[in-house]
């Protein structure tokens, strides 16, 4: 009786918490759509993942509205919403909100770049994640040159 008892009790429990070894934890995609823009430098794609552009930072639209924080928003929108995008990942899988971290291609487009590009956005160098830094800061130099977005005169 009292084998029956755990049997019924514990051994789904047993099966239950194996389930995740057995099938592996959900790895996030390489390949996703774009669910939602929600500011400058962060999405979510399908699964519910939020995605934070590595190396960029664009200005806050959140907390406080930032001088050029919606147009970073727009231009991010119209590159990424409703598209497929490939992530490419660093050194570190999240930051420490659980956002996972990743340079974002649209086709050719090179998402955290076209927005430095365009002077909406701010080459940032968060360690240890520096793939693309030197190639991104000279983008916000040519951008702060050229006059463009933020670096407007």
């Amino acid at each position: 009786m009292l084998a029956q008892t755990i049997k019924r009790t514990w051994l789904p429990a047993i099966i239950l918490s194996l389930l995740p070894l057995s099938y592996g934890c959900a790895t996030p995609p390489d390949v996703a759509s774009v669910i939602e823009v929600i500011d400058g430098d962060t999405i979510i794609i399908e699964g519910g993942y939020k995605v934070r552009y590595i190396g960029i930072d664009t200005p806050e639209i959140h907390t406080k509205v930032e001088a050029f924080g919606v147009e970073a928003r727009e231009a991010n929108r119209k590159l990424v919403e409703g598209k497929e995008v490939r992530l490419e990942r660093d050194i570190s899988e999240k930051d420490k909100y659980g956002r996972l971290l990743r340079y974002v291609y649209v086709g050719p487009t090179f998402v955290n770049a076209e927005l430095v590009s365009q002077g909406l956005a701010r080459a940032r160098a968060y360690p240890p994640d520096t793939r693309y830094q030197h190639y991104l800061e000279q983008l916000e130099i040519e951008a702060r040159e050229a006059g463009r977005g933020m670096w407007a005169k």
